[in-house]
């Protein structure tokens, strides 16, 4: 199942133990990891990100729900990181593209403190004990949460009720007053401009997700093939 994993610890070389230890499991095989990042959370409340992945595709995972949850959890240099894997400039944070629960980034937000550290990854794990073993021996706090669908289109039920508005609106600027022609373009713009950013937003959505599936696997293509690669060990005979 593919999840959001967050593991907080008190320290920084704590952190790097746990994001060592996801790697080596990883390499077990007993999960998947398609992305991470070290975070601290400095004194001052800022944040700072320690070290990230971004060898391969992780690129463009940053771009998607992985990086818009380091947007939310690292503020400004979060969303710049973002911004430089895909995520527009500017924009504002689309909370559907995370794709866990506001509950989930309010339980981390509180426990990642100021002097804390966190280890951020998107992972596939078919059972929980493997990763919650390693964390809880190196003293971190586990928080998970399962990747929800992708909203990849909009309600069609809204975009009908938008559309009827500004179809209404623009019947009345039709017969308007000069005076209140002005006021009535400016909802018409507006009403406008807001169907067209939802329309954007989901054809966005939708084809970040489609790359995301196509750069996971790449990832899990790779692995495959890494492992076909390595000599096999001879067996051992005993006396």
């Amino acid at each position: 199942m593919d999840r959001m994993l967050v593991v907080v610890f008190d320290n920084e070389n704590k952190a790097y133990e746990g994001k060592k230890a996801l790697q080596q499991l990883d390499r077990e095989g007993s999960i998947s990891v398609y992305a991470y990042a070290v975070l601290a959370k400095n004194a001052d409340g800022t944040t700072t990100l320690k070290q990230g992945d971004d060898a391969g595709p992780i690129g463009t995972l940053v771009g998607t729900s992985f990086g818009t949850l380091i947007g939310v959890l690292a503020g400004p240099v979060g969303m710049a990181v973002g911004a430089a894997a895909g995520m527009a400039a500017g924009s504002t944070v689309d909370l559907d593209n995370i794709r866990v629960g506001s509950d989930f980034i309010d339980d981390v937000q509180k426990d990642l403190s100021p002097n804390k550290f966190a280890v951020i990854a998107e992972i596939d794990e078919d059972w929980t004990t493997p990763v919650d073993t390693q964390m809880e021996a190196i003293g971190g706090t586990v928080f998970r949460r399962a990747l929800s669908e992708v909203s990849k289109t909009v309600s069609e039920e809204d975009i009908a009720a938008m559309k009827a508005d500004l179809a209404q609106m623009k019947a009345e600027h039709a017969k308007a007053q000069a005076d209140r022609k002005a006021k009535l373009q400016e909802k018409v713009s507006q009403l406008d401009s807001k169907i067209q950013a939802m329309l954007q937003g989901a054809k966005e959505r939708r084809e970040a997700a489609e790359q995301q599936a196509q750069e996971k696997v790449k990832v899990l293509k790779a692995k495959a093939e890494a492992v076909k690669a390595k000599p096999s060990q001879p067996e051992r005979r005993t006396a």
